[in-house]
């Protein structure tokens, strides 16, 4: 990261240019983990993590740290990312640091899939094209962090914490690894690191307590690059384990400076729904804080669901169009697929204006499934599909993982409800299927009733609606089982289509926030 100094501004001040002087956290929501940020000018750019999905590392544009933009993704290209069949779920490309440097944009990540490791791509745009991976074989571990100082030399940081210096050009290491500050004294997951120069000072952060209900955000600070570090002493800089506050798992933090001298931090968080322990069905999630300096010391103020806006005018971004009509010749970059896209599975041009899947593997159920997907972002939507099954078998389905999925899917003249929940996988309702192309649709809705300590987070009706907009519902479905408290692992819901048999062919997609309980 190029050096900054610290100024003498805190957090935000009075609010201008904002509708109602608030703003919604998360910033970017749905499976969105692991948010790294660097500012250029007046424009912020923000990555997160992947993991089995590709495209892998979708990067975000925004010009006031609330609205973003989904400009691309930083491995698009098979020869960038590699996801082979065996890569389990939750496996494939982790955290990711973004920086800018000499003028170009600089892209650290690892990939754990058999064959992977540690990479660098570089763009002098970050909406791409980015660049084929520098491979760094000398850097173990995950979470690897970039950081320039005065002289150009580069640091790379990583979960441990440890730290080499490297040649991001070629990839070597240049000296030997060296152990830095591992954060709190028995604290486990000492990972996330991001180096700043600041000031006098060079600030190591780190996350700890694990990913989970105990994560928490730690700093330290140092004369140099490799320290030595002496811990703040309000470490946990920020964590909401043990508060009943909507917001948990506050962690993998990042920092950056606006333009006007304030300073704030994204981050990682879920909103758990339901009764004990609660679940949180959408992932991780990107979420804003505003970040004062109090004797050389970041404080950070609330994570919560509605914020004071910054300090400056609003620049909000378009909404997403509610329905891809699939018209143009290149799928959005908020469309994913299951560890790969082969160019012979997919079109957009077999038959013009739809969405052309040809099966793979013949069920969600299998590491090589033709699926296009887009991960749920609302905590109440309602998705549809009008799919042609007249060569093949395919449908929408909500996806945690292979274990862990609801479909509805139309062939044999059968539609047919299936809930993969372990090692369990029932048909739990079919019905004759109409003629010609069906509307297939999926409801995600608040679930009924009162609070008791079992309630479910959400519930999921599937079926099929008519013409006339009325809907068939055939199942609904507890939306626990799609958590992953539930499921485990790192991700959330990605909610697309697919096909399992022969040929299947989508003429649109919808996706609209909110439902009716």
């Amino acid at each position: 990261m190029s050096v900054v100094q610290l100024s003498a501004a805190g957090g935000p001040a009075a609010t201008d240019g904002w509708v109602d002087g608030t703003f919604t956290n998360p910033v970017v929501a749905g499976l969105h983990p692991d948010p790294s940020i660097c500012r250029v000018g007046d424009d912020y750019y923000l990555a997160c993590s992947g993991f089995e999905y590709f495209p892998g590392v979708p990067i975000f544009h925004s010009r006031d740290l609330v609205h973003w933009e989904q400009i691309g993704n930083a491995l698009d290209r098979p020869s960038q990312l590699s996801l082979p069949a065996a890569t389990p779920s939750s496996g494939g490309v982790y955290a990711p640091t973004l920086r800018h440097h000499d003028g170009r944009f600089a892209l650290i990540t690892t990939n754990v899939s058999e064959g992977g490791g540690t990479l660098v791509v570089t763009a002098v745009d970050a909406a791409g094209p980015w660049s084929e991976p520098v491979w760094l074989p000398g850097v173990p571990g995950i979470d690897p962090d970039l950081a320039w100082d005065e002289e150009g030399r580069c640091f790379c940081t990583y979960a441990g914490v440890g730290q080499v210096r490297i040649d991001p050009a070629t990839g070597r290491t240049l000296g030997e690894p060296r152990r830095l500050w591992s954060g709190t004294p028995g604290a486990q997951a000492p990972e996330a690191p991001h180096l700043f120069r600041i000031g006098g000072y060079w600030y190591l952060l780190i996350a700890e307590g694990g990913t989970e209900r105990g994560h928490a955000v730690s700093i330290a600070r140092g004369p140099a690059p490799d320290g030595p570090f002496e811990p703040c002493p309000a470490n946990p800089i920020l964590t909401h384990r043990g508060r009943n506050w909507p917001i948990q798992n506050t962690g993998h933090a990042d920092l950056v400076e606006a333009p006007d001298g304030s300073w704030w931090m994204v981050l990682l968080g879920v909103r758990p729904g339901g009764g004990t322990p609660g679940w949180h069905v959408l992932g991780r999630e990107t979420f804003l804080a505003p970040v004062s300096w109090v004797d050389g010391w970041p404080v950070v103020g609330e994570v919560a669901p509605v914020m004071a806006a910054p300090p400056w005018p609003a620049h909000p971004v378009a909404a997403p169009p509610a329905r891809d009509d699939f018209d143009g010749d290149v799928l959005h970059p908020r469309w994913v697929s299951v560890r790969s896209r082969p160019t012979d599975r997919w079109s957009l041009t077999d038959r013009p204006g739809w969405l052309t899947l040809h099966a793979r593997d013949e069920s969600l159920d299998q590491p090589e499934v033709t699926f296009a997907g887009r991960r749920q972002q609302h905590s109440s939507c309602r998705v549809r599909a009008l799919v042609d099954t007249a060569g093949g078998r395919g449908g929408l389905a909500v996806r945690v993982d292979e274990r862990h999925h609801y479909d509805i899917e139309v062939g044999d003249g059968e539609v047919r409800v299936v809930a993969r929940v372990g090692s369990v996988r029932p048909t739990v309702a079919t019905r004759r299927a109409p003629a010609g192309p069906v509307r297939l649709r999926i409801d995600v809705a608040p679930p009924p009733g009162d609070w008791h300590p079992c309630k479910e987070p959400d519930v999921l009706r599937l079926g099929v609606e008519g013409a006339d907009g009325a809907f068939e519902v055939l199942a609904e479905l507890d939306g626990r089982y799609l958590s992953t408290e539930v499921a485990g692992g790192f991700t959330g819901r990605v909610i697309g289509m697919y096909a399992a048999a022969g040929t299947v062919r989508f003429d649109w997609f919808d996706y609209e926030p909110g439902v009716a309980p």
